[in-house]
């Protein structure tokens, strides 16, 4: 049971989210070796997609950084021994700041 050691960083979901977080991580490293970070993302990532929707993101591993939007109630970073779990749901653009949206049209040589 690797969720009992996990230690979470930052969230703003509802408790029994984080749990489902916990335990989804705890069951992936039941699975997956440490070693397998894309396999334990991939598990946690269509689980909470299962569960509540898609458009879920999960990175896994041992040092990076990130800096990223999501919406509110969708975000959680723990750790689980040398672990880092980042998963979250990314925000959704509003039809005025879609519309404020500059496209990139490719230069013709």
């Amino acid at each position: 049971m690797m969720e009992k050691k996990a230690i979470v960083g930052e969230t703003d979901m509802l408790q029994v989210m984080q749990q489902d977080a916990l335990r989804l991580a705890g069951k992936a490293l039941d699975q997956y070796d440490v070693t397998e970070s894309t396999e334990i993302a991939r598990f946690i990532k269509k689980e909470f997609d299962r569960l509540y929707g898609q458009g879920w993101q999960c990175i896994v591993g041992r040092d990076f950084g990130c800096f990223v939007t999501h919406q509110c109630g969708c975000f959680i970073y723990f750790t689980i021994g040398t672990l880092s779990i980042l998963l979250f749901r990314g925000a959704v653009a509003s039809e005025e700041e879609m519309g404020r949206r500059i496209v990139m049209e490719p230069v013709q040589p």
